[in-house]
């Protein structure tokens, strides 16, 4: 019998997760409805948990906005279950047939949708991303094992034991669910070895931690390195849009990774949106670091550095540069940008679709705000991450994202000539 507790909670995923592949869609949405029930009926013991993380968190000097990721209330919860019944309803993404074809000597060649595996998430701050995780592998049949961070510890247990039991009720193997309580970097580094037992790792979290995980890992990694977004006004911005887009890329949730950390203004409305858009800015707190160009419209505002080009601030702060045209501000992406979000505001069809054309981002938007890039804006009912990689996945990754493929070949005795 193995004695490391990390190696056994990765043969027991992997075990688990062969019974999982074949569960029905049934008993997998049964269970997804379970958990969401049970979640609402163990909302005192799921906050009383999570006081316990944020009351150690403030004795830490923890930051407002990293608290405010970590804590949870009815609301959130509610939220948490309601993402969990949307998942239920979604299609059923294992034995799906992807395509089908008939060859000339008869052969049946059918692509058929399979889990991944095993699959190690790696995140911090959030407790719902427990949830989320949890949903999203069970519906598409992968054992998930779970190692979020010190922060979110009580949190993470309450939220876990609660799943796990309302899945476990439903018929749902328990080692298809795996939380490590293991504190520390060592833990990571031992799971991040275990490639005969674990099939895909997927970080959430900030970038040092994104790096380390794919510096170390053994197993292939899906990730997104960090969120330097971008809004475009362009020449033919509508303002009302590019004021209600701008507030709400920046202000709406500032902590996040689609957050927009650089506002690019075509030079020809710069004189005129500018200044009441920085003003609004200013009135939610936000702090503005410009160019030459920017400050010369708006005396007031810091002088960006070349480093404010490339920060993912995760904060109310935000870049502003003047460009000339849009070649400028696709050339500024291209070399700022983190290939995550990056969105246009123009009345104009034909910039619109060289914007998009050029930007190489996971996602591009028109006239709206990179906020939806999120699994569940998206109808996903959750996701697993964001990937900015082009690998396997792109974007907000859910159910089809967490499979993989098969080819089952029919035939009637044929053989190779």
């Amino acid at each position: 019998m193995n004695s490391d507790p990390l190696e056994t909670i990765a043969q027991e995923a992997r075990a688990a997760g062969m019974l999982l592949a074949g569960l029905s869609t049934q008993i997998k949405n049964r269970a997804l409805a379970g958990m969401a029930k049970h979640l609402i009926k163990n909302q005192a013991v799921i906050l009383e948990a999570n006081a316990k993380d944020i009351r150690a968190a403030k004795a830490k000097g923890m930051k407002l906005g990293l608290i405010n990721r970590l804590a949870l209330d009815e609301y959130k919860i509610s939220r948490i279950a309601d993402s969990l019944v949307l998942i239920s309803k979604l299609p059923d993404p294992v034995g799906r047939v992807i395509s089908k074809t008939t060859r000339p000597n008869g052969l049946q060649i059918n692509k058929i949708g399979v889990p991944i595996g095993v699959i190690l998430i790696i995140y911090e701050s959030r407790p719902n991303v427990t949830s989320d995780c949890m949903a999203l592998c069970l519906k598409s049949g992968n054992s998930v094992i779970l190692k979020g961070g010190s922060e979110t510890l009580h949190s993470n247990a309450a939220l876990f034991k609660i799943l796990q039991t309302a899945a476990m009720e439903q018929g749902v193997p328990q080692g298809a669910f795996q939380l490590v309580a293991t504190p520390g970097r060592g833990a990571v580094r031992k799971l991040l070895d275990l490639s005969p037992w674990i099939d895909l790792v997927i970080p959430r979290g900030g970038e040092g931690l994104i790096r380390a995980v794919t510096r170390v890992s053994k197993i292939p990694v899906i990730k997104h390195a960090k969120g330097i977004c971008h809004v475009f006004l362009d020449a033919s911005a509508d303002f009302e849009k590019s004021m209600a887009i701008t507030l709400n890329a920046k202000t709406q949730n500032p902590s996040v990774c689609n957050a927009m950390e650089t506002l690019l203004v075509h030079e020809k409305v710069a004189k005129r949106y500018l200044p009441k858009i920085c003003l609004a800015l200013e009135d939610k707190g936000v702090e503005l670091r410009g160019d030459e160009a920017a400050q010369k419209i708006v005396p007031g505002i810091k002088r960006a550095a070349e480093k404010d080009w490339a920060s993912e601030y995760l904060d109310l702060i935000l870049s502003i540069r003047v460009v000339k045209d849009l070649k400028e501000a696709v050339q500024h992406i291209q070399k700022y940008g983190s290939q995550h979000s990056d969105a246009i505001v123009t009345e104009n069809d034909k910039a619109a679709g060289e914007f998009t054309r050029s930007v190489d981002s996971a996602c591009v938007f028109v006239n709206c705000s990179t906020r939806f890039s999120d699994g569940g804006e998206f109808g996903m009912g959750a996701e697993m991450g964001i990937s900015t990689g082009k690998l396997h996945a792109r974007g907000p990754m859910g159910l089809e994202e967490l499979t993989s493929y098969k080819y089952v070949v029919l035939g009637n005795g044929q053989v190779r000539k």
